[in-house]
Protein backbone atom coordinates (compact mmCIF):
# COMPACT_ATOMS: atom_id res chain seq x y z
CA UNK A 1 0.00 0.00 0.00
CA UNK A 2 1.21 3.51 -0.83
CA UNK A 3 0.80 6.19 1.81
CA UNK A 4 1.27 9.88 1.09
CA UNK A 5 1.77 12.20 4.04
CA UNK A 6 1.22 15.91 3.53
CA UNK A 7 3.29 17.65 6.19
CA UNK A 8 6.71 16.87 7.66
CA UNK A 9 6.33 18.47 11.09
CA UNK A 10 6.32 16.65 14.43
CA UNK A 11 3.19 14.60 13.76
CA UNK A 12 3.70 13.98 10.05
CA UNK A 13 7.32 13.03 10.60
CA UNK A 14 6.50 10.70 13.49
CA UNK A 15 3.82 8.94 11.47
CA UNK A 16 6.15 8.58 8.49
CA UNK A 17 8.98 7.13 10.58
CA UNK A 18 6.65 4.75 12.40
CA UNK A 19 5.12 3.41 9.19
CA UNK A 20 8.47 3.10 7.43
CA UNK A 21 10.11 1.27 10.35
CA UNK A 22 7.23 -1.00 11.32
CA UNK A 23 5.33 -1.86 8.13
CA UNK A 24 5.98 -2.82 4.52
CA UNK A 25 3.99 0.14 3.14
CA UNK A 26 5.56 2.61 0.74
CA UNK A 27 5.75 6.08 2.29
CA UNK A 28 6.03 9.45 0.57
CA UNK A 29 6.22 12.69 2.55
CA UNK A 30 5.91 16.23 1.23
CA UNK A 31 6.33 19.71 2.63
CA UNK A 32 7.04 22.81 0.55
CA UNK A 33 8.56 24.76 3.45
CA UNK A 34 10.32 22.16 5.60
CA UNK A 35 13.41 21.20 3.62
CA UNK A 36 15.42 20.55 6.78
CA UNK A 37 12.82 18.20 8.25
CA UNK A 38 12.61 16.32 4.96
CA UNK A 39 16.39 15.87 4.90
CA UNK A 40 16.40 14.53 8.46
CA UNK A 41 13.53 12.18 7.68
CA UNK A 42 15.31 10.85 4.61
CA UNK A 43 18.52 10.30 6.57
CA UNK A 44 16.64 8.37 9.27
CA UNK A 45 14.53 6.33 6.85
CA UNK A 46 16.19 6.11 3.40
CA UNK A 47 13.22 4.18 2.01
CA UNK A 48 10.90 7.17 2.41
CA UNK A 49 10.30 9.31 -0.68
CA UNK A 50 10.43 13.02 0.10
CA UNK A 51 9.34 16.00 -1.97
CA UNK A 52 8.63 19.71 -1.65
CA UNK A 53 5.64 19.20 -3.97
CA UNK A 54 2.50 18.03 -2.15
CA UNK A 55 1.04 16.73 -5.40
CA UNK A 56 3.87 14.18 -5.72
CA UNK A 57 3.03 12.59 -2.36
CA UNK A 58 -0.74 12.79 -2.81
CA UNK A 59 -1.32 11.71 -6.41
CA UNK A 60 0.45 8.34 -6.12
CA UNK A 61 -1.02 7.32 -2.76
CA UNK A 62 -3.75 4.89 -1.79
CA UNK A 63 -4.10 6.74 1.52
CA UNK A 64 -3.50 10.49 1.82
CA UNK A 65 -2.65 11.65 5.34
CA UNK A 66 -3.15 15.36 6.03
CA UNK A 67 -0.73 16.41 8.78
CA UNK A 68 -0.49 20.18 8.48
CA UNK A 69 -1.33 23.04 10.86
CA UNK A 70 -5.10 23.66 11.13
CA UNK A 71 -4.92 27.10 9.54
CA UNK A 72 -3.13 25.67 6.48
CA UNK A 73 -5.40 22.69 5.80
CA UNK A 74 -7.95 24.41 3.55
CA UNK A 75 -5.28 26.13 1.46
CA UNK A 76 -3.24 22.94 1.08
CA UNK A 77 -6.23 20.83 0.06
CA UNK A 78 -7.50 23.50 -2.34
CA UNK A 79 -4.14 23.65 -4.10
CA UNK A 80 -4.01 19.87 -4.41
CA UNK A 81 -7.29 20.04 -6.33
CA UNK A 82 -7.48 17.32 -8.98
CA UNK A 83 -4.30 15.64 -7.78
CA UNK A 84 -6.51 13.67 -5.40
CA UNK A 85 -9.01 11.13 -6.69
CA UNK A 86 -11.64 11.30 -3.97
CA UNK A 87 -13.56 8.35 -5.44
CA UNK A 88 -10.51 6.07 -5.06
CA UNK A 89 -8.19 7.44 -2.40
CA UNK A 90 -8.75 7.34 1.34
CA UNK A 91 -8.38 10.68 3.12
CA UNK A 92 -7.01 10.62 6.67
CA UNK A 93 -6.70 13.81 8.72
CA UNK A 94 -4.71 14.24 11.91
CA UNK A 95 -5.43 17.97 11.84
CA UNK A 96 -6.95 19.25 15.07
CA UNK A 97 -10.40 20.80 14.77
CA UNK A 98 -11.31 19.52 11.30
CA UNK A 99 -14.35 17.27 11.49
CA UNK A 100 -15.61 14.63 9.04
CA UNK A 101 -18.07 16.99 7.36
CA UNK A 102 -15.24 19.42 6.68
CA UNK A 103 -13.13 16.63 5.21
CA UNK A 104 -15.99 15.61 2.93
CA UNK A 105 -16.26 19.17 1.65
CA UNK A 106 -12.83 18.90 0.01
CA UNK A 107 -14.13 16.37 -2.53
CA UNK A 108 -14.51 17.49 -6.14
CA UNK A 109 -17.50 16.67 -8.34
CA UNK A 110 -19.90 13.96 -7.25
CA UNK A 111 -17.32 11.86 -5.42
CA UNK A 112 -18.29 10.46 -2.02
CA UNK A 113 -14.92 10.20 -0.29
CA UNK A 114 -13.93 7.76 2.43
CA UNK A 115 -12.72 10.12 5.15
CA UNK A 116 -11.08 9.43 8.49
CA UNK A 117 -10.45 11.72 11.42
CA UNK A 118 -7.56 10.43 13.50
CA UNK A 119 -6.29 11.72 16.84
CA UNK A 120 -2.97 10.23 18.03
CA UNK A 121 -0.97 11.48 21.00
CA UNK A 122 2.68 12.47 21.24
CA UNK A 123 3.73 8.92 22.15
CA UNK A 124 3.30 8.11 18.45
CA UNK A 125 6.97 9.06 18.14
CA UNK A 126 7.74 5.99 20.30
CA UNK A 127 5.09 3.88 18.53
CA UNK A 128 3.06 3.88 21.76
CA UNK A 129 0.20 6.21 20.84
CA UNK A 130 -3.39 5.76 21.95
CA UNK A 131 -5.08 6.74 18.68
CA UNK A 132 -8.77 7.41 18.17
CA UNK A 133 -10.33 6.93 14.73
CA UNK A 134 -13.68 8.14 13.41
CA UNK A 135 -14.79 7.60 9.82
CA UNK A 136 -17.48 8.26 7.23
CA UNK A 137 -18.31 6.55 3.92
CA UNK A 138 -15.66 3.90 4.58
CA UNK A 139 -15.88 0.19 3.80
CA UNK A 140 -14.77 -2.46 6.27
CA UNK A 141 -11.59 -3.06 4.29
CA UNK A 142 -10.78 0.67 4.32
CA UNK A 143 -11.36 0.85 8.07
CA UNK A 144 -9.09 -2.16 8.58
CA UNK A 145 -6.41 -0.59 6.39
CA UNK A 146 -6.35 2.67 8.35
CA UNK A 147 -6.49 0.90 11.71
CA UNK A 148 -3.66 -1.36 10.58
CA UNK A 149 -1.42 1.63 9.91
CA UNK A 150 -1.97 3.20 13.30
CA UNK A 151 -1.88 -0.15 15.12
CA UNK A 152 1.77 -0.21 14.08
CA UNK A 153 2.19 3.06 15.98
CA UNK A 154 0.56 2.02 19.24
CA UNK A 155 -3.07 1.11 19.90
CA UNK A 156 -6.19 2.26 18.07
CA UNK A 157 -9.83 2.61 19.01
CA UNK A 158 -12.61 3.25 16.48
CA UNK A 159 -15.16 5.60 18.04
CA UNK A 160 -18.09 7.80 17.10
CA UNK A 161 -16.96 11.27 16.15
CA UNK A 162 -18.78 12.75 19.16
CA UNK A 163 -16.25 10.98 21.43
CA UNK A 164 -13.15 12.44 19.80
CA UNK A 165 -13.01 15.34 22.25
CA UNK A 166 -13.28 12.98 25.20
CA UNK A 167 -10.57 10.78 23.73
CA UNK A 168 -8.32 13.80 23.36
CA UNK A 169 -8.83 14.70 27.02
CA UNK A 170 -8.08 11.20 28.29
CA UNK A 171 -5.23 10.20 25.98
CA UNK A 172 -3.68 13.35 24.50
CA UNK A 173 -4.04 15.78 27.39
CA UNK A 174 -3.74 12.69 29.56
CA UNK A 175 -0.09 12.29 28.57
CA UNK A 176 0.62 15.61 30.31
CA UNK A 177 -1.42 14.57 33.33
CA UNK A 178 0.50 11.30 33.60
CA UNK A 179 3.77 13.22 33.39
CA UNK A 180 2.56 15.59 36.11
CA UNK A 181 1.96 12.54 38.33
CA UNK A 182 5.45 11.30 37.49
CA UNK A 183 6.90 14.65 38.47
CA UNK A 184 4.94 14.75 41.72
CA UNK A 185 5.91 11.18 42.65
CA UNK A 186 9.52 11.92 41.74
CA UNK A 187 9.54 14.96 44.03
CA UNK A 188 8.01 12.84 46.78
CA UNK A 189 10.79 10.31 46.30
CA UNK A 190 13.39 13.06 46.63
CA UNK A 191 11.81 14.21 49.88
CA UNK A 192 11.91 10.61 51.10
CA UNK A 193 15.66 10.49 50.47
CA UNK A 194 16.35 9.29 46.92
CA UNK A 195 18.47 11.32 44.49
CA UNK A 196 16.43 12.82 41.63
CA UNK A 197 17.66 10.42 38.93
CA UNK A 198 16.99 7.36 41.06
CA UNK A 199 13.60 8.71 42.10
CA UNK A 200 12.57 9.13 38.46
CA UNK A 201 13.77 5.62 37.60
CA UNK A 202 11.75 4.15 40.47
CA UNK A 203 8.57 5.99 39.46
CA UNK A 204 8.86 5.06 35.79
CA UNK A 205 9.43 1.38 36.49
CA UNK A 206 6.56 1.39 38.99
CA UNK A 207 4.25 2.72 36.28
CA UNK A 208 5.51 0.10 33.81
CA UNK A 209 4.71 -2.55 36.41
CA UNK A 210 1.25 -1.12 37.08
CA UNK A 211 0.40 -1.11 33.37
CA UNK A 212 1.68 -4.66 32.88
CA UNK A 213 -0.29 -5.87 35.90
CA UNK A 214 -3.54 -4.44 34.57
CA UNK A 215 -3.00 -5.51 30.96
CA UNK A 216 -1.82 -9.02 31.59
CA UNK A 217 -4.03 -9.74 34.59
CA UNK A 218 -7.20 -8.27 33.10
CA UNK A 219 -8.26 -6.98 36.50
CA UNK A 220 -10.24 -3.87 37.32
CA UNK A 221 -7.83 -1.33 38.85
CA UNK A 222 -9.67 -1.40 42.16
CA UNK A 223 -9.28 -5.18 42.39
CA UNK A 224 -5.53 -4.83 41.83
CA UNK A 225 -5.36 -2.09 44.46
CA UNK A 226 -7.14 -4.36 46.94
CA UNK A 227 -4.36 -6.92 46.54
CA UNK A 228 -1.73 -4.49 47.82
CA UNK A 229 -3.72 -2.75 50.55
CA UNK A 230 -3.69 -4.66 53.82
CA UNK A 231 -5.78 -3.70 56.83
CA UNK A 232 -4.03 -1.01 58.82
CA UNK A 233 -1.16 -0.97 56.30
CA UNK A 234 0.88 1.85 54.82
CA UNK A 235 -0.68 1.66 51.34
CA UNK A 236 -4.23 2.33 52.53
CA UNK A 237 -2.96 5.19 54.68
CA UNK A 238 -1.28 6.70 51.65
CA UNK A 239 -4.33 6.23 49.43
CA UNK A 240 -6.64 7.80 52.00
CA UNK A 241 -4.28 10.75 52.42
CA UNK A 242 -4.33 11.29 48.63
CA UNK A 243 -8.12 11.14 48.56
CA UNK A 244 -8.40 13.62 51.43
CA UNK A 245 -6.35 15.97 49.28
CA UNK A 246 -8.65 15.51 46.30
CA UNK A 247 -6.70 13.07 44.10
CA UNK A 248 -9.60 11.37 42.27
CA UNK A 249 -11.68 14.53 42.06
CA UNK A 250 -8.71 16.48 40.67
CA UNK A 251 -8.12 13.89 37.94
CA UNK A 252 -11.78 13.75 36.89
CA UNK A 253 -12.22 17.50 36.92
CA UNK A 254 -9.03 17.94 34.92
CA UNK A 255 -10.29 15.58 32.24
CA UNK A 256 -13.68 17.27 32.11
CA UNK A 257 -12.01 20.68 31.79
CA UNK A 258 -9.95 19.42 28.84
CA UNK A 259 -12.89 18.22 26.73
Amino acid sequence: MKIGIIGAGNMGGAIARGIAMNTAHEVAVSSPNRHGELDVLKSQCPGITTSTDNAVAASRADIVVIAVKPWLADEVMDKLGDNIDYARQIIVSVVAGIDLSHLESYARGNAVPAVFRVIPNIAIAQCQSMTFIAHRNASESQINAVCGIFDALGKTMVVEERLMGAGTAIASCGIAYAMRYVRAAMEGGIELGFPARQSLEIVLQTLVGAVATLREGGEHPEAAIDRVTTAGGITIRGLNAMERNGFTTAVIEGLKASK
